[in-house]
């Protein structure tokens, strides 16, 4: 039975059909919207929700020891999933800690509702105990919020937050909740939302039609063509990545992937040059500043992808698959733009190709060329038979995880790139991380979230040793509800990107980024109630790895890595594709 699971002398007693109060409707209508797990931390302000919860047995509740973790344990179901994660906190700064959480899930596109709770509504501006202006709080890192103000409206507004946290461009959306309306009784005839009309499937805009033949002409002439995918492919499902597989295999073009699509493409395909950006391969950056057309799916055209805007892809037109109309010619001028959903324009794409016959052999001189590229092996790094460098961490979890099917989380640092590097994904939902806010402390929530919506699948957090500080204290959360994370800690002992940064870029003045080697993680997990322990030695490494995955519960490896590794490649920021460090001292350079 599962921790949190009511117990026989409550679950019992049947819930009443009528006469709910408004924290029971919410419930309710969560439940009947599919809900079947909520992440949270109670309070005053929304105890009332936990009250009804108390008697609910289709809900599992997740207790977590912190708010903003209850937010990335949240993001980790949601992006495992596809389906949105659900938070219940409670008011002041119980909300107040989800902001960088809510932030995360906007700037990545993950689907996720938060219930705040509220002060009664009576004393709403009055600074009552606990009171804060969630709705203004939260505006900025929502793509939608609201406060119940009327019982009859509890239902209506709790089935639109939900439908929104999917609809278009997905996000995080927040309701506020009063706890006096929580405990108010709601009329029968507003105890259950207003069913949605159907949406009928609606042909392709003669516009939409017009691009996409456009595309289709440009991707048949194209000589030099790259696909560059990103986190909206696994947002859209894997029916789109799919079509997106299936539509690169046909043209024969090179593929690369941003951080977020990872997963998008299988990693151990032909046609895929590893990730792209600020730490990504020599191949993929080379391909987009060479190419003549970039096919963009589900992605943003970040600063990470395109370094500087005037040496980003000069030879290329651009074709701009995305959901959010918004996105559309922000940063990068599309020649052609496609809105809606990746998968159906995806199909609709791959159909239209079809008029155009692909010369045999167009592509044979790109592909040369990305050979020569390819050639120059730019994540080959020297062996060390006694010291264990971070790139060998990675590699030898790669080779750990080989056809296991595991969910990969990071926290964000020097680790998150190597793992990206050298850890390979082939299918989408199986890699969390935090790309456009790099949260800190976002790797074991996510995890946690992730091994609860999956139980018999390995879930494996990559963390560094001063991220995974950031929110320690949900070791106590994957013991308590028997979640068998494992954690393998890359610990250099150092904020190891400030670091890389400050010898790079501000001549060695290594301001504040060591941490010295505390605390002494074996212990500390222990103490937490998981298994753990801590290797030094290369020769030590493959059996400490195989031990810890093999542990039945949550186990936490401490692997000592080179304390100052770099990462590379490096396209560093102001910088093009076309200007890459493959280390400390040797630059690739093209005019």
């Amino acid at each position: 039975m599962p921790v949190n699971a009511p117990t026989a002398a409550h679950a019992a007693v049947p819930a009443p059909v009528l006469d709910r109060n408004g924290a029971e409707v919410l419930l309710d209508t969560l439940i009947a919207l599919g809900v079947d797990t909520v992440f949270g931390y109670p309070g005053g302000a929304v105890l009332p929700l936990y009250d009804a919860l108390y008697a609910e047995p289709r809900i599992r509740h997740v207790l977590v020891r912190h708010e903003q973790a209850a937010m990335h344990a949240a993001e980790g179901y949601a992006r495992s999933t596809g389906r949105p994660g659900v938070v219940f906190v409670t008011s002041g700064p119980g909300m107040a800690n989800t902001t960088t959480g809510l932030l995360d899930a906007l700037c990545d596109s993950i689907p996720v509702l938060c219930v705040s709770g509220q002060v009664a509504t009576g004393a709403i501006g009055t600074d009552a105990f606990q009171e804060c202006d969630a709705v203004g709080i939260s505006r900025p890192v929502t793509k939608w919020n609201a406060q119940v103000r009327r019982s009859e409206d509890i239902a209506d507004l709790a089935a639109k937050a939900l439908r929104l946290t999917r609809a278009g461009r997905p996000g995080p959306v927040l309701l506020d909740f009063p706890k006096d309306l929580q405990i108010a009784r709601v009329p029968p005839e507003h105890a259950a939302a207003a069913p949605e009309p159907e949406a009928a499937a609606e042909p392709l805009a003669p516009v939409t039609e017009a691009a996409l033949k456009r595309a289709a002409a440009l991707i048949a002439r194209a000589r030099r063509p790259v696909f560059y995918g990103g986190g909206g492919l696994i947002n859209s499902g894997i029916d789109a990545c799919h079509a997106f597989r299936s539509l690169v295999q046909a043209t024969g073009a090179p593929c690369t992937l941003t951080l977020m699509g990872l997963g998008a493409y299988p990693a151990g395909d032909a046609q895929f040059l590893g990730m792209l950006g600020m730490h990504g391969t020599l191949q993929a950056n080379l391909a987009m500043h060479h190419a003549d057309l970039i096919i963009c799916v589900g992605a943003r055209f970040d600063d990470r992808i395109t370094g500087r805007l005037s040496d980003f892809c000069p030879h290329a037109d651009k074709i701009h698959l995305d959901i959010d109309p918004a996105s559309i010619d922000k940063v990068v001028r599309a020649d052609v733009a496609l809105v809606g959903d990746c998968y159906p324009l995806l199909r609709a794409l791959h159909k239209e190709l079809g008029q155009y016959p692909l010369e045999s052999g167009r592509l044979d001189e790109w592909w040369q060329r990305i050979a020569v590229w390819q050639a120059r092996d730019c994540l080959k790094f020297p062996p060390s038979d006694d010291t264990i460098l971070p790139q060998d961490l990675m590699r030898r979890i790669d080779r750990l995880l080989a056809g296991r099917d595991a969910i990969v989380s990071t926290d964000v640092g020097q680790h998150q790139m190597w793992a990206a590097q050298y850890i390979g994904i082939d299918r989408p939902n199986r890699w969390l991380t935090s790309g456009g806010a790099g949260t800190m402390g976002y790797g074991l929530p996510a995890a946690i979230g992730a091994q609860i919506a999956h139980p018999d699948k390995p879930v494996v957090c990559v963390s560094g040793d001063a991220s995974v500080l950031m929110n320690i204290q949900e070791l106590a959360t994957a013991a308590q509800h028997r979640a068998p994370v494992k954690l393998i800690l890359c610990n250099n002992g150092h904020m190891g990107m400030v670091r890389q940064w400050q010898e790079l870029i501000h001549e060695g003045r290594y301001s504040h980024s060591y941490n010295a080697s505390i605390p002494d993680f074996v212990a500390l997990a222990g103490a937490f109630g998981w298994g753990a322990a801590r290797v030094e030695h290369p020769r030590d490494l493959d059996a400490a790895l195989a031990a810890c995955m093999a542990h039945d519960g949550p186990y936490f490896l401490d692997v000592a890595v080179v304390p100052l590794q770099n990462c590379f490649p490096m396209m560093p920021a102001g910088y093009g594709h076309q200007q890459v460090m493959l280390s400390e001292d040797t630059w690739y350079v093209e005019e």
